[in-house]
C-alpha cells in the first residue's frame, strides 16, 4: 500500500465526516429556532449521528476481517454521499434526524476503517505517525468545522451543511486504485445477531437517558443481559471477547470513553454558551473556536513523531493535565468573556489530538495482530457512545436541575466534565504504572 498517498487523502475524508459533526454544532442554536424544538431534543441533531457512527465504525472494523477494506469503502462512501444529497431538502425534524442517522450509517467506515488499515499495513516504527496524521484530521475538523458550519449556515442555511459531505465521494476512485487488493475470507464469519444486540443495546439506553425512562433503562439492561449470555454461547461472536483479556485493554477503553465525553460535551456547550451569553452568530463562533484547530494541526506535524520516539503514555498524560486545566478555567471564568472560549480552546484541542493519537496507538500496540479489527472497532464504538451520551446528558441537565438557570447550569455542566477528566487521568496513571511493571517483569524474566 502507498501509504504516503492514501493516508494524507484518507484524513482528509476523515476531516470532512468529523466535521459533519461540528458543523451542526455550531448551527445547533439556528436548528433549534427555525425547527421550534427544545436544546435536549436538538442535541439528538449531534447524539444520533455519533452513535450510529460509532455503530457503524465497529461493524465495518469487525466486516474487515471478512470482506475486503475496497467494497467495504464503496458501500460507506455510497450510502454517506447519497443520505446527504436527501439532508439538502430537509425542512423538519423527523427528516433531519431521518438523514443524520442515514449519513452516520456510512460515515463510520472511515473511522473504523482508517485505524485498521494504519495497523495492518503500515511498519510499528511509522504507525505511529499515521496514526497521528489521522488524529489530526479530526482534531482540525473539531475546530475547524464549526468556521465552515458558520459560514455556511450564515449565508446558505443550515441545509446546506449536507453539501460538504457530498466532496468524499470525489476521493473514492483514487482510494480504490491505491489500496491493497484483498481477497474475500469466509472463514471469518460475521456475527448478524450480534451486531443487531449491539445496535440495541446502545440506542436502549442512549434513549433511556434523553427520556429519562425507566422502562426503557430496563429494556436496555435485558438486552445487555441477553446479548451476554449470548456473546458465551457463541462460537465467534460480535463483541470478541478475547480482546478484554488483553492486559490493559480495559482501561483503555474507559479512557477512550471518557476523552470523547469531555470532547464531544464541551463541543456540544461552546456554541450555546457564546450564543445564550453573549449573543454571538454562527460565522462569529465558528471564528472564536476556530484557533484551537489550528494549533493542534500544527502540533500534529511533531505529536506523531514525538509519540514514536517517547512512547505513548507520556502524551496521553500531557494531554489529560492540559484537558483538565482548560476544563477548571471554562467552570470557573466561562460569563468573564468569550475569549475565554478561545484561549482554552488553544490549549483544549491540541490536547484532545495528543490523548487520542497516543491512546489509539497504544490500543494498536497491545492487541494480538488478529484481533486488531475487533479491538480497534470497539474502542471506537464505546468512544463514540461515550460522546452520544455526553451531548445527550449535557442537553437535559442545562435545562433540568431545579432552581439553576441557564447561565449557571453551564459551570455545573463543566464541572461534571472536569470530574470525568480527573477520573480518566487517574486510570491513565494507573496503566502506565501497570504497563512499566509489566515490561519490567518482562525484561527480567529473559
Amino acid at each position: 500500500m502507498k501509504d504516503k498517498i492514501v493516508m494524507p487523502l484518507w484524513t482528509c475524508c476523515l476531516f470532512i465526516v468529523v466535521m459533519n459533526t461540528t458543523m451542526f454544532n455550531v448551527s445547533l442554536p439556528v436548528i433549534i429556532n427555525d425547527l421550534h424544538i427544545t436544546s435536549d431534543l436538538g442535541s439528538w441533531v449531534i447524539s444520533s449521528y455519533s452513535i450510529g457512527y460509532a455503530l457503524s465504525t465497529v461493524i465495518f472494523s469487525r466486516l474487515s476481517d471478512r470482506v475486503p477494506v475496497r467494497k467495504l469503502l464503496t458501500i460507506g462512501l455510497l450510502i454517506l454521499g447519497l443520505s446527504s444529497l436527501l439532508g439538502l431538502f430537509a425542512h423538519s425534524f423527523a427528516i433531519l434526524l431521518l438523514t443524520r442517522i442515514l449519513q452516520s450509517a456510512g460515515a463510520g467506515v472511515m473511522a473504523g476503517l482508517g485505524l485498521v488499515i494504519a495497523s495492518r499495513y503500515i511498519p510499528l516504527e511509522r504507525r505511529g505517525a499515521a496514526i497521528a496524521l489521522i488524529s489530526s484530521g479530526s482534531a482540525m475538523a473539531f475546530g475547524l468545522g464549526p468556521i465552515v458550519g458558520g459560514v455556511i449556515s450564515e449565508y446558505w442555511g443550515w441545509n446546506g451543511l449536507f453539501a460538504i459531505t457530498v466532496l468524499v465521494l470525489f476521493a473514492l476512485p483514487v482510494l480504490l486504485y491505491f489500496l491493497p487488493r484483498e481477497t474475500a475470507n469466509p472463514d471469518n464469519t460475521f456475527d448478524m445477531i450480534g451486531a443487531v444486540l449491539t445496535v440495541i443495546n446502545a440506542i436502549t439506553l442512549l434513549v433511556a437517558i434523553t427520556q429519562q425512562s425507566w422502562i426503557w433503562f430496563a429494556i436496555g439492561v435485558l438486552s445487555l443481559v441477553v446479548h451476554i449470555v449470548y456473546i458465551r454461547k457463541a462460537s465467534l461472536p460480535f463483541v470478541n471477547p478475547d480482546v478484554f483479556r488483553t492486559p490493559g485493554y480495559t482501561r483503555l477503553i474507559v479512557i477512550g470513553f471518557c476523552v470523547l465525553v469531555v470532547n464531544l460535551g464541551n463541543l456540544f456547550l461552546m456554541p450555546l454558551v457564546l450564543a445564550d451569553l453573549f449573543g454571538r452568530s454562527s460565522l462569529t463562533i465558528g471564528l472564536l473556536i476556530a484557533p484551537g484547530a489550528i494549533v493542534a494541526a500544527f502540533c500534529t506535524r511533531f505529536v506523531g513523531r514525538w509519540i514514536d520516539r517517547y512512547g505513548n503514555m507520556r502524551f496521553l498524560m500531557i494531554g489529560h493535565v492540559l484537558l483538565a486545566g482548560v476544563l477548571t478555567l471554562f467552570m470557573l471564568g466561562l460569563s468573564q468573556s468569550a475569549l475565554i472560549i478561545t484561549g482554552g480552546y488553544l490549549f483544549f484541542s491540541p490536547a484532545l489530538s495528543a490523548s487520542i493519537a497516543s491512546l489509539n496507538n497504544e490500543t494498536s500496540r497491545i492487541l494480538p495482530k488478529a484481533q486488531i479489527g475487533s479491538g480497534m472497532g470497539m474502542l471506537q464504538l464505546i468512544q463514540f457512545f461515550g460522546g452520544s451520551m455526553s451531548v445527550a446528558v449535557c442537553g437535559l441537565l442545562l435545562h433540568s436541575i431545579p432552581g439553576v438557570p441557564v447561565e449557571e447550569a453551564y459551570h455545573i455542566v463543566y464541572g461534571c466534565l472536569l470530574l470525568i477528566c480527573l477520573v480518566s487521568l487517574v486510570i491513565v496513571v494507573w496503566h502506565s504504572k501497570t504497563s512499566h511493571s509489566g515490561a519490567v517483569q518482562g525484561s527480567a524474566a529473559k
